[in-house]
């Protein structure tokens, strides 16, 4: 008998799929699309940078975020056990505390690699560590928010990473103008987040949750969202021109009208167009990210 209940003792470990499901790869693209754009405002001179760059872009994707979301699957096991029992936690694929565990890993490895990177890659990753803990877990929970939850997430999805993608190249604080550019397009990326929201509008009502949609109203949520992506761009857009950029600043208009026209569209259903929207609209908006990124490169770059 004690032949038979040895095995059922061992540990079971969580098989690496269940791992990599868990720590979300299709999450990444966000922050290391931002990270690149802090690379490409450095001005810094990708061909001589190129190892620190790609060490960063691991950084923010598949070391940060994953973090992030190891944690938010943790903290929010109960939920999915109901929601979406196919879950790697729920459905034991990551059994016992494993969650728990990787959390804390990937947080450790997380900050130790970034130590590497330098002082003020640490700082923004470790700032980006707490945000991911305080926005999943007790007693912050900052994600229970409509206001507070999408901040944390736009200021480490875009505003961090777009910091430390200028830092970690240039080994310096980034210039006032790199600064710029990422604080208003993570302000912007509140706007995102908020719509990301209105898949689970009844579920966070049930649970109560008090996200936009929720605490406002899809319609008016929706209005919102839109013009908290639209004010940081057009902001973006004055920065420019004031700085002499009037071809990047007339391609980051171009990207901002074609968004009022889809914005029309989205306005009419948000419900029915969000996904529609994130798949155009939300492209355009990182596309204008991009465009003002090699604009304020381009005289960074000419200046050192």
């Amino acid at each position: 008998m004690t032949e038979t209940a040895a095995p059922l003792a061992r540990p079971h470990l969580p098989a690496p799929r269940a791992v990599l499901e868990l720590l979300k790869p299709i999450t990444w693209f966000a922050p290391m699309w931002a990270f690149m754009c802090g690379v490409v405002s450095s001005g810094a001179p990708f061909s001589q940078k190129w190892p620190l760059a790609l060490a960063g872009a691991v950084l923010a994707g598949p070391m940060i975020c994953a973090t992030s979301q190891a944690v938010n699957d943790w903290f929010d096991r109960h939920v999915d056990a109901i929601n979406e029992p196919n879950r790697p936690i729920p459905s034991g694929r990551i059994p016992g505390r494993w969650g728990l565990w990787i959390a804390i890993i990937w947080t450790i490895a997380s900050l130790a690699f970034a130590a590497t990177l330098g002082l003020w890659v640490l700082v923004a990753a470790s700032l980006g560590i707490v945000l991911a803990w305080a926005y999943s877990a007790p007693p912050f929970r900052l994600k229970q928010s409509g206001w507070w939850g999408p901040l944390a997430v736009a200021f480490s999805y875009e505003g961090l990473t777009w910091f430390t993608g200028a830092a970690v190249v240039t080994q310096a604080l980034p210039n006032p103008q790199i600064l710029w550019l990422a604080g208003l397009y993570a302000a912007g990326a509140h706007g995102i987040m908020t719509l990301n929201d209105f898949k689970a509008v009844e579920g966070d009502r049930q649970l109560g949750l008090k996200s936009l949609p929720v605490v406002m109203g899809v319609d008016n949520a929706a209005r919102l969202a839109c013009l908290v992506m639209a004010m940081p761009q057009a902001i973006v857009i004055g920065l420019l021109i004031s700085w002499g950029l009037m071809i990047y600043a007339a391609g980051v208009l171009i990207a901002l009208l074609a968004q009022f026209a889809l914005m029309r569209r989205l306005l009419s259903d948000p419900l029915k167009h969000t996904p529609w929207y994130n798949a155009t609209g939300t492209s355009l908006y990182v596309l204008g990210m991009l465009i003002s990124a090699i604009g304020v490169g381009s005289i960074l770059g000419g200046a050192s």
